[in-house]
């Protein structure tokens, strides 16, 4: 709890620098959130040029829209809408969007949380596999890749970039039960694409 109110606090004082037009304080959001932007729009924009356009058009729209900024997400989630809203735009034009859809009612899963078990992160290779890391590497990101757009983001931003629970249901808008749903799935479809080669490699040892 008290990690959320320093965290809202620390929030209130880079918004009211911001409105001041406090440019350190923007190169410092910029430096701290532009990288995770870039990851973010590949997802949805494939042209390099365009995706470029996207990340300057959603520090634009910090820029125009702060003073109307009002608090309700954390500033981090409020940024990566703006993106998310624009990417989406953009890659309507370009033809090549994929909207999130969040999964069915009717689809199998029962939404129960995940045990530690089944985190993904389990499934990657032990000390030993890692020897041939890059070759799990490269295989980890085909499974990745192969994912629904929907799964592949989700899993990109829980267990790649390390958001919250909390925070990928704010920017994604999406239930925190359903996001427990598509995790699980996620997880499960790579683990089960990764498992012939992490059987190889204990077999080749």
């Amino acid at each position: 709890m008290s990690g959320e109110v320093d965290d809202r606090s620390a929030d209130a004082v880079r918004i009211a620098a911001l409105r001041r037009g406090d440019e350190r304080a923007f190169a410092e959001l910029v430096r701290e959130l532009d990288p995770g932007l870039r990851r973010m729009v590949r997802h949805y924009v494939g042209n390099p040029a365009v995706a470029e356009e996207v990340i300057q058009e959603t520090w634009l729209g910090v820029v125009r829209g702060i003073f109307a900024f009002e608090g309700r997400s954390s500033l981090k989630t409020w940024v990566f809408r703006i993106l998310i809203n624009r990417a989406k735009t953009r890659a309507v034009r370009e033809t090549r969007t994929v909207p999130f859809e969040e999964p069915r009612a009717s689809e199998s899963d029962d939404g129960e949380a995940t045990p530690a078990r089944d985190r993904f992160p389990a499934s990657l290779p032990t000390p030993e596999e890692a020897l041939l890391g890059e070759e799990a590497r490269r295989r980890l990101a085909a499974a990745i890749g192969a994912l629904p757009h929907n799964l592949r983001l989700l899993l990109t931003l829980r267990d790649v970039e390390g958001w919250t629970a909390e925070e990928v249901c704010n920017v994604l808008a999406i239930r925190e039960t359903n996001q427990r749903v598509m995790l699980h799935r996620a997880r499960s479809r790579v683990r089960a694409a990764l498992l012939p080669y992490l059987r190889w490699t204990r077999g080749t040892r």
